[in-house]
């Protein structure tokens, strides 16, 4: 039995409207408009509170449906349903819906109730009739030619091949001999690879002339002489190695060992400069008009290539391009299932969209996805954590700020970076060492601390100590040195407090149990959660069980999840930058911060745009 069932604009007109009980619908729908419409995420089902809904969106007249049922009840017929009385309100309404005539009356009750009758009674036959399994020729394999599984070298698959697909028991067709017979089966002409041989072969011309290995040069005395230790940045000069030997006495005070680089200091005043990924703008550039050559040479059949021609699109129209769009996806390290989800949203959004006559389907598909992305990764909400400090400064209160995720991915390392850039800005910052489990975890933020007391010196902020560590040890509650922190912070004047936590595995329950005593009993201002851009599908479980675990063990009927992403080890990863779409799509929430490199200035902002332009090209 359905609850509710509403036909409206995408502008906000309601066209029609059934509800069979008295309950208000608005905050679930409301809720489904916001979350998944207008993030354009291909979820098919979305709960709300004890709600299902499902929805379809007509892209032709701009229209939505939308059913809501209670999700207890497993409806086998709503997507039936759904296409039905999408089809049904279409036929009725043709001529209205093109003249945009929003506002006469829509009395749709009988065609609905016809139209839930047959779908219902649709239900139950299906039901009644025994299951039976697939026969290899109702298999995709069945479908599936020999040439296809074949893969040869320097040969690329052809779209017009893959249509012409032929069963195994089938005849093997003799391949075509002359030119024209290979034009027409998709293949390319003699003109063309004539074509693609010169280009090919003043490429490699152009490799031999300019050589990216350079000549070995002659060894001078310098390299006879041996390979020198290397002088790591702040870690001091390499003559007090032998500070080191056990028998000798220690130093008391371990500034004497550190000569701080100066000139990285001043270089983060102000708002984190953005993130610049190494995108060749001009080598893409070049591919497009190579591609353009190639297609214009390869005679008249060419320029009709992929034309829709004032077509509505389809499912089926799609599908090869989508297809393809996934698997460069994945291949670009976003997660499988998030790929899929996102070819979905598009197929969604472009369903029934009538192109123009010189538009291809591939770049409609392309630029809708990357239209996409860029909604996915620009920030729901303002995220200026300066701002946020100084307003937490005005109320005498320390601004906290808590570093969870999995072991490993650089929480220490990167809250030494957010340490240092709002020391920049002239802010005092009290670490929280709530590490209290990994051996050597208090004894690096210590070090941390004494390089960037080094590198702003009292001296510089007024007699000022900028940087001060809090730790119990070892073996301790965390929780409990956590709100002690605080409450040290908040009576020394600090301005900002830096929780670290242990790395825990989103698996471990008794030390996610503890993260989330942690968060609920201190309150912070911000929940960071520090992830590698080296996974892929590791990101989508790891973000999902932490917020899941943040939630289910939290006593608040309001818990406080994942505000936020620390994306790590990003210079490590090339072009494959689908790490930041898998865990903005998960979790809804914008990544703050990105880590890139060993140095204290190598913190950087999401710049959008060139992660996604690396993404797609």
């Amino acid at each position: 039995m359905l609850d509710f069932f509403a036909i409206f604009t995408k502008g906000g007109i309601v066209l029609w409207c059934f509800q069979s009980t008295t309950q208000n619908f608005t905050a679930s729908v409301n809720a489904l408009i916001k979350n998944v419409i207008l993030q354009e995420r291909g979820i098919n089902t979305f709960n709300d509170n004890r709600l299902s809904l499902q929805y379809k969106l007509d892209n032709e007249f701009d229209l939505v449906f939308i059913v809501a049922y209670d999700k207890i009840l497993k409806l086998s017929y709503v997507d039936k349903f759904l296409n039905d009385i999408h089809l049904e309100f279409r036929d009725k309404y043709k001529n209205e819906l093109a003249r945009a005539d929003y506002f006469q009356d829509y009395s749709f009750s009988e065609g609905f109730n016809s139209t839930l009758k047959k779908a219902e009674k649709w239900s139950k036959q299906q039901e009644q009739l025994p299951k039976q399994m697939k026969t290899f020729e109702q298999s995709s394999k069945s479908k599936k030619t020999v040439s296809s599984m074949i893969e040869r070298k320097g040969e690329e698959k052809n779209t017009s091949q893959k249509k012409k697909e032929v069963n195994f028991a089938s005849e093997v067709q003799t391949l075509p001999d002359s030119p024209k017979q290979k034009l027409q089966n998709g293949q390319l002409d003699e003109e063309t690879l004539a074509a693609n041989r010169l280009k090919f072969a003043q490429k490699m011309n152009k490799k031999k002339q300019d050589p990216k290995k350079s000549p070995k040069s002659p060894v001078t005395e310098k390299e006879r002489a041996g390979k020198k230790p290397r002088i790591w940045e702040l870690s001091g000069s390499n003559k007090d190695l032998g500070s080191l030997e056990r028998t000798t006495d220690k130093p008391e005070d371990m500034k004497s060992h550190f000569t701080p680089d100066t000139e990285i200091v001043g270089q983060m005043k102000g708002v984190i400069k953005d993130l610049e990924v190494e995108s060749s703008d001009e080598e893409y550039i070049e591919e497009e008009k190579e591609t353009n050559q190639t297609s214009s040479k390869g005679g008249m059949f060419s320029i009709f290539k992929g034309l829709v021609g004032s077509k509505s699109l389809t499912a089926s129209d799609m599908k090869p391009a989508l297809e393809k769009m996934k698997d460069h996806l994945i291949a670009k390290n976003v997660a499988s299932d998030i790929a899929s989800k996102l070819c979905d949203s598009v197929a969604n959004k472009l369903e029934g969209k009538v192109l123009g006559t010189f538009e291809s389907i591939a770049s409609t598909v392309k630029n809708t996805l990357n239209d996409s992305l860029v909604q996915i990764l620009s920030p729901k909400r303002r995220v200026d954590i300066l701002r946020d400090c100084l307003e937490a400064q005005r109320q005498r209160r320390p601004f906290v700020m808590t570093f969870c995720g999995v072991n490993g991915v650089g929480k220490s390392t990167n809250l030494a970076k957010i340490c240092f850039w709002l020391i920049e800005n002239n802010l005092r910052v009290l670490i929280a060492a709530c590490d209290t489990f990994r051996a050597g975890a208090v004894e690096q933020l210590r070090t941390h601390m004494k390089h960037l007391n080094a590198l702003h010196p009292p001296e510089r902020h007024n007699g000022r100590t900028m940087v001060q560590l809090y730790e119990k040890g070892y073996g301790k509650d965390a929780a409990g040195i956590a709100m002690e922190a605080i409450k040290f912070a908040r009576d020394s004047s600090f301005d900002v407090v830096l929780v670290d936590t242990a790395g825990r595995m989103q698996d471990n329950e008794p030390l996610m149990r503890s993260l989330t005593k942690l968060i609920k009993v201190n309150e912070p201002d911000l929940v960071l959660f520090v992830g590698e851009a080296l996974v892929g599908n590791e990101a989508v479980d790891q973000l999902v069980k932490f917020n899941q675990a943040l939630a289910d063990y939290s006593s608040n009927s309001n818990p406080h999840i994942i505000d936020g992403i620390v994306l790590t080890k990003f210079d490590t990863i090339d072009d494959k930058v689908g790490a930041a779409i898998s865990m903005t799509y998960i979790t809804g929430q914008p990544i703050v911060f990105v880590g890139t490199g060993q140095t204290y200035t190598d913190l950087k902002a999401l710049n959008v745009k060139a992660v996604v332009h690396s993404l797609m090209k």
